[in-house]
């Protein structure tokens, strides 16, 4: 009824057309976008829309759901989740009743309950020990049950206590959720961002929530939890995604991503900047030809000197030097010419004829050029002078040394993304009548392609290419942005969609998941996008994995905001079973031996194996091994170390039907799944076969967090296989 509902109004609103004064259509889009936004929640919560209900002493049961929904008189159907009255569904105990006398959850299949679980509150009849235990743990362990799906599932019917405390925690400040493997962090944050969407969402919806995951992968796997809770306008992404325009699909060692991920690199990308405003040692002639003009070294110092001190941008400062030398140039033209003292207008004509003399240009373009972060960085890594002068040590400029790339834009790293930021914030933009030509010229050329014929989109956007490379404007215009200004369907932009294409955007509230991982760098340029410094940090220290992460959250924090942070920790692990999580306790005491593992809340009675295999020949055994453990309807992940992850890949591949190698959607969906530790991080599966343990512990120094990541991936079965010695942290998996 209420899709219908909202359907007709939408199909009113949109059957009005486009006529009518600014004003009329602008409410038209303001209703169109209200009436699709609220169809596009009624559809995404259609399974398991109610899953609960409060029976309280002194009024009637209230239903929970995924959304509120009520009748044409107002009369409450259906609780949302997140409203106030709805907190005792997950914070009620029998010491604490918070009025309820029976908790009931309701299990669903379609509009069907095909399931009741009852938690009791009647204290009179209850023990010590009943008290202590009754928590819904029956609907609890259920859903921990089920087999994995390739896909994040909501936990809005069992959200436990201390994961119901961290989700409505204050929207200001920056809250940190520490917590260990299985503890809830991911699927915790993503229903903070629902409930704070919710509870603020006037706030939040002018400047929208940006959610930070480690990989593509991560992202698909969790794309479906938010538009089940009814939010559809959040927008997900990597570090590498955040610069528009840029593909940071290249793949590099971690030594060069440590060294790019270092806090040393905001100098750095200073340094390289200062590199382009200095001066030549010996004076400059421009041949104009009829006559010769001169800049000495004394009048190029001044107008650098007067560039710097406008504390400007380069881009912007370069206004203040070109008109700096231009004056110079324009007297000592008057004197070539034979005009002595000229009035201000004159000098002012002869000023703007000398700009425009391609000499002056190309002497200007080479003393204080216009740049791009992309030009500045592929000058920096492809100049070992340019890269001494910025400040890098010998070695180090070994590692980021690289030739100039050939056409392509998928020579960008991850790592490369938080420095074509620091060095978009040092460069600024370019004059904007620099760029009103450009893309004047631009969209006139475009405009002549798209009246000689119609193109397709994906064509259209490879012509748009071609035309911004051609005029130059390729590193400062985007081609999807430039291509879609001539598209009539594209006049209603969602906030995620206007956050994701402008660099400078300033997020409502972020959410980092994975934390832990992120370099010095990176963390700048995010702290960027939350100048109100509203956010959400998820990880684990122990899990730690890449060089240039973080130690402790105070190193990552303290920078920025000091003594205005606050942490909570997450201490139940709910994915990993006691036996599994038993055999990882052993590895984290090598990580640290003060860390202690969270506390697993159920037993499989399924212990850890390990099987020696043979490392030399074709791998042959290992397809009869891994199809042994395939998981009916399930998933199994096969992690093997980086270094070996292309030949243990193929060799499965090629032996086991299904299997696929790799991040991706693929992997996801497949029944069998080979991935490194990072590809696996965030994820979960329903068993998990680790390949030579030993290489994992040896790869790097974050060997013992790595080794611990793969170790708690899975939610029923753990196996190892291993061609060397087992390493003695692993002696509780039984031999087979």
């Amino acid at each position: 009824m209420l899709r219908a509902r909202t359907r007709a109004q939408l199909d009113d609103v949109l059957a009005q057309g486009g006529g009518g004064t600014h004003q009329n259509r602008s409410e038209r889009d303001s209703f169109a976008g209200m009436y699709a936004e609220r169809l596009a929640r009624l559809w995404a919560v259609e399974n398991g829309l109610c899953f609960g209900r409060l029976d309280l002493a002194e009024e009637k049961p209230l239903y929970i759901g995924r959304l509120g929904i009520s009748d044409d008189d107002q009369r409450r159907l259906l609780i949302d989740w997140r409203a106030p009255v709805a907190q005792p569904f997950y914070r009620a105990t029998p010491a604490a009743p918070m009025g309820v006398t029976r908790r009931r959850h309701l299990q669903t299949r379609g509009r069907r309950v095909i399931g009741v679980d009852d938690d009791l509150f009647d204290l009179d009849r209850l023990s010590d020990e009943d008290r202590a235990t009754l928590n819904g743990e029956a609907a609890l362990l259920a859903s921990l049950g089920e087999k994995r799906t390739g896909r994040m599932r909501d936990i809005v019917a069992t959200i436990q206590a201390e994961q119901d405390r961290v989700i409505r925690s204050d929207l200001n400040g920056v809250l940190v959720v520490q917590g260990g493997p299985g503890t809830g962090k991911t699927v915790v944050a993503l229903h903070r961002a629902a409930y704070l969407l919710y509870t603020h969402r006037e706030r939040l919806a002018r400047r929208g929530v940006l959610i930070i995951g480690p990989n593509l992968t991560f992202l698909r796997y969790i794309e479906q939890v938010l538009p089940s809770l009814g939010e559809t306008d959040v927008l997900l992404s990597t570090v590498g995604e955040l610069y528009p325009g840029v593909t940071a699909s290249a793949a590099e060692p971690d030594a060069v991503a440590a060294v790019k991920g270092d806090a040393r690199m905001t100098q750095v990308i200073a340094r390289a900047v200062q590199d382009h405003q200095r001066v030549p040692r010996r004076p400059l002639d421009i041949d104009l030809g009829r006559y010769t003009l001169r800049l000495d070294q004394r009048t190029l110092e001044a107008a650098r000197s007067r560039a710097i001190r406008s504390r400007r941008p380069h881009n912007q400062a370069r206004s203040v030097f070109v008109r700096h030398i231009l004056n110079a140039l324009a007297k000592q033209a008057a004197k070539a010419l034979g005009r002595g003292m000229l009035e201000e207008s004159d000098l002012a004509d002869l000023r703007e004829d000398l700009r425009t003399e391609p000499a002056v240009k190309s002497a200007l373009n080479r003393l204080w050029p216009y740049l791009t972060p992309q030009r500045l960085l592929s000058g920096l890594y492809g100049s070992r002078e340019r890269m001494e002068y910025a400040g890098l040590a010998g070695p180090e400029r070994e590692l980021l040394f690289r030739a100039p790339p050939r056409g392509g834009r998928d020579h960008w790293t991850e790592a490369d993304v938080p420095l074509l930021d620091e060095a978009a914030e040092l460069l600024g933009d370019i004059d904007p009548q620099v760029l009103r030509a450009a893309a004047l010229h631009a969209e006139e050329e475009l405009a002549a392609a798209r009246r000689a014929e119609e193109a397709a989109r994906d064509a259209e956007l490879t012509y748009a290419r071609e035309v911004l490379e051609l005029t130059g404007m390729s590193d400062i215009l985007d081609a999807e942005r430039f291509a879609a200004r001539h598209r009539d369907d594209d006049v209603h932009l969602t906030t995620a969609e206007r956050a994701a294409a402008d660099r400078a955007w300033a997020y409502g509230h972020i959410i980092v998941d994975e934390a832990q991982e992120l370099s010095a760098m990176a963390w700048r340029m995010l702290m960027r996008r939350s100048p109100n410094r509203s956010m959400t940090i998820v990880g684990d220290i122990a899990q730690t994995g890449a060089a240039a992460g973080a130690s402790s959250w105070k190193q990552v924090l303290d920078p920025y905001v000091a003594g205005r942070w606050r942490e909570e920790t997450l201490t139940v692990n709910y994915r990993t079973p006691v036996e599994l999580m038993a055999v990882a306790a052993d590895v984290l005491t090598l990580v640290g031996p003060s860390l202690r593992a969270p506390e697993s809340v159920r037993e499989t009675g399924a212990r850890p194996w390990s099987r020696r295999i043979d490392g030399r020949g074709d791998h042959a055994e290992l397809g009869p091994i891994i199809t042994g453990e395939i998981v009916e309807g399930g998933r199994l992940a096969v992690i093997v170390p980086a270094g070996r992850a292309a030949e243990l890949g193929a060799a499965i591949t090629a032996a086991v039907p299904g299997a696929v190698a790799g991040q991706g959607a693929d992997a996801l969906e497949a029944p069998v799944a080979v991935l490194t530790v990072a590809q696996a991080k965030g994820l979960e599966f329903d068993a998990v076969i680790v390949v030579e343990p030993a290489e994992i512990l040896a790869e790097s120094r974050r060997g013992a967090g790595d080794l611990y990541v793969a170790l708690t991936r899975a939610t029923q079965r753990l196996g190892v296989l291993h061609s060397g010695d087992l390493p003695a942290v692993l002696s509780r998996c039984a031999p087979l």
